[in-house]
C-alpha cells in the first residue's frame, strides 16, 4: 500500500487521469471481448447440439428405434447382445456407418458401453447411464472418446433413450468432435486479445488527450497561483467561464484573492491611521518632557503652576496613548474569533458606565433611567462600548449641558444636546479612525464608535446615530435579551 502511494505521489494529475481512462477503457474492451467470445461459443455449441439432434431423428413408435436408424437395428441388437453376461464381444455383423457423427455408441440399462462395429467408443457418464435406464429422455454434455481409427478426441455428446422391441430400455450416444468449435474459438480469442491490446493503446492516447484538454483550466489556475505566490500580486484574476467545477474553483480563487487584497488594504490603512493618531500625542509628550528636562539641566526652576500644567499635559497624553493602544488591541482581535458569551445584566453595565461618564464630565448632568435587561455577551466589552457612547456625548455637550441615558426593553438610548452630526457624516461615523472635521481638534482617536459597532454586532444587536429632535445627537442600540436572567 505504501509503495502504491509513493508511485501515485510521483505521477502528475494528467498522468493519473490518462491511466484511469486507459484502465477503464481496457476493462470495458476486455469485458466486451469476453462476452463476445462466450456468446460465439454458445452459438457454436448450439449448432453442434442441433446437428446431433438431427442425427438421431425422432424416436419410433413407443420409444423404439428412430426410423432413420432402423436399417441399423441389427447392429444395435448385436451391440446389446455383446453387453450381456457371458456373451463374446464383437458378434455383430456388418459395419455401422458413423455418418455425420464421429462416434456412435450404445449404452445398456446397466450403464455399460456396448460396442458398435466401426463406430468408436465414448466415456459413459452418470447422465448417459440415467438415460439408458429410462430415467431421462436425453442428455447433452462434453466428453472424451476414441474414434474407430484409434484417435483420442474431445467431443460433444447427445445421448437418447430408446427401447428394444421387447421393451428393454437402452440409449444411443452420438458424438461430434469439438474441433469444429474449438478451432474458430481459438482464432477468435487471438483476434479479441489483439483488439483488446489495440484498444488499450488507443485508450491511453485518448486518455492523455482528454486529460490535457480537461486540465487546461487547472493549468491556468496553477499558473495564476504560482504568479501570486511569486509576485504577491493579489490583483490577479482568472477567467470565470462556464458553470462546471473548474469555473467554480476559478470564482472561489478570485473571491479569495479579492478578500486577501481587501484585508491587506485594511491592514495598510490601519497602520497608516494608527501612526497618524500616535504622532500627535507622542509629539506633545516629547515636547513637554523636553521642557522639564531642559529646565532641570539648566538649573532654572520652572514656576510651580507651569510645571503643574506640563505634568498634567504629560498625564493626559499618556492617558490618551493608553486609550488608543487599548482601542487598537480591541480592533486587532480577529473578527472570526469566538467572542465570550455569558448572561450579562445590561442595566448594571449601563449604571457603571454612567458613573464613569459623570467623573469625566464634572460640569455636566448625566440622567439615567434604566430597567432590568439581560443579554448574552461579554461584560467588559459591553461596558467599553457604552462608555464610548457616553464619552462622545460628554465630549460634544456644551458646558452645563445634559446627557440623557435610557434603557427600556433592550433599547439603549444616549442623547446629548451638542451641535449634532451633519447628515453627510452619518454614514461614516462607525468607520475606523474617521473623525468629522469639527471634531479633529478634540481629543480622541476615531476608534470609539467602530468598537461600539463591533461589540453590538457580536451580541446580535444594531446601533445607529441620528439627529435628535431639538438639536444634538441620539444614539440607539438594540440588543436581544430578556428582562430576567432565566429568559
Amino acid at each position: 500500500m505504501t509503495g502504491r502511494r509513493r508511485v501515485a505521489g510521483r505521477l502528475t494529475l494528467r498522468a493519473r487521469l490518462a491511466l484511469l481512462v486507459a484502465a477503464a477503457v481496457a476493462l470495458a474492451v476486455a469485458a466486451c471481448a469476453t462476452a463476445g467470445w462466450y456468446l460465439t461459443r454458445n452459438q457454436l455449441y448450439r449448432e453442434l447440439d442441433r446437428r446431433l439432434g438431427a442425427m438421431s431423428g425422432p424416436p419410433g413408435p413407443g420409444g423404439g428405434v428412430p426410423p432413420r436408424m432402423q436399417r441399423f437395428e441389427r447392429d444395435l441388437g448385436a451391440a446389446l447382445a455383446d453387453c450381456r453376461p457371458g456373451a463374446r464381444p464383437g458378434t455383430g455383423t456388418g459395419q455401422f456407418p458413423p455418418g455425420p457423427a464421429e462416434i456412435t455408441q450404445v449404452v445398456d440399462a446397466r450403464g455399460r458401453a456396448c460396442t458398435l462395429p466401426g463406430a468408436g467408443t465414448l466415456e459413459v457418464t452418470g447422465a448417459d447411464a440415467a438415460v439408458a435406464r429410462g430415467a431421462r429422455e436425453r442428455a447433452v454434455h462434453d466428453g472424451r472418446g476414441v474414434t474407430a481409427a484409434g484417435d483420442h478426441i474431445d467431443v460433444r455428446v447427445l445421448t437418447r433413450s430408446l427401447r428394444t422391441p421387447g421393451g428393454e430400455p437402452f440409449a444411443v450416444s452420438f458424438a461430434i468432435s469439438l474441433k469444429e468449435a474449438e478451432g474458430p474459438l481459438g482464432n477468435l480469442a487471438l483476434l479479441l486479445v489483439a483488439v483488446t491490446a489495440l484498444g488499450v493503446v488507443v485508450s491511453a492516447g485518448a486518455g492523455l488527450m482528454i486529460a490535457r484538454a480537461a486540465l487546461r483550466p487547472v493549468d491556468e489556475l496553477t499558473g495564476a497561483v504560482e504568479h501570486v505566490a511569486r509576485t504577491e500580486d493579489l490583483g490577479t484574476r482568472i477567467p470565470e467561464e462556464g458553470t462546471d467545477e473548474i469555473a467554480r474553483l476559478s470564482r472561489s480563487f478570485n473571491t479569495m484573492t479579492a478578500a486577501l487584497a481587501a484585508s491587506r488594504e485594511r491592514q495598510r490603512q490601519l497602520i497608516a491611521d494608527a501612526g497618524h493618531e500616535l504622532r500627535t500625542p507622542l509629539t506633545s509628550l516629547r515636547t513637554n518632557i523636553d521642557l522639564l528636562l531642559r529646565a532641570e539641566a539648566s538649573g532654572r526652576e520652572l514656576p510651580g503652576d507651569t510645571r503643574h500644567r506640563l505634568l498634567d499635559s504629560v498625564k493626559a497624553q499618556m492617558r490618551e496613548l493608553s486609550s488608543l493602544v487599548g482601542d487598537l488591541l480591541e480592533l486587532a482581535r480577529p473578527a472570526e474569533a469566538e467572542p465570550v458569551r455569558e448572561p450579562v445584566a445590561l442595566h448594571e453595565v449601563v449604571g457603571r458606565a454612567v458613573e464613569r461618564a459623570r467623573l469625566r464630565g464634572p460640569g455636566l448632568t448625566v440622567r439615567a433611567s434604566t430597567e432590568p435587561w439581560y443579554v448574552m455577551g461579554d461584560a467588559a466589552s459591553l461596558e467599553r462600548a457604552v462608555v464610548n457612547l457616553l464619552d462622545n456625548a460628554v465630549k460634544f455637550s456644551p458646558p452645563g449641558g445634559t446627557v440623557e441615558v435610557g434603557l427600556r426593553d433592550g433599547g439603549l438610548t444616549v442623547r446629548d444636546h451638542g451641535p449634532g452630526i451633519p447628515g453627510g457624516d452619518l454614514p461614516h461615523v462607525f468607520e475606523r479612525f474617521w473623525r468629522s472635521p469639527s471634531a479633529r481638534s478634540l481629543p480622541g482617536s476615531g476608534l470609539g464608535l467602530s468598537i461600539v459597532a463591533r461589540v453590538v454586532e457580536e451580541c446580535g444587536g444594531r446601533v445607529a446615530l441620528e439627529a435628535a429632535p431639538g438639536g444634538g445627537t441620539l444614539a440607539r442600540v438594540d440588543l436581544p435579551g430578556a428582562p430576567d436572567p432565566a429568559g
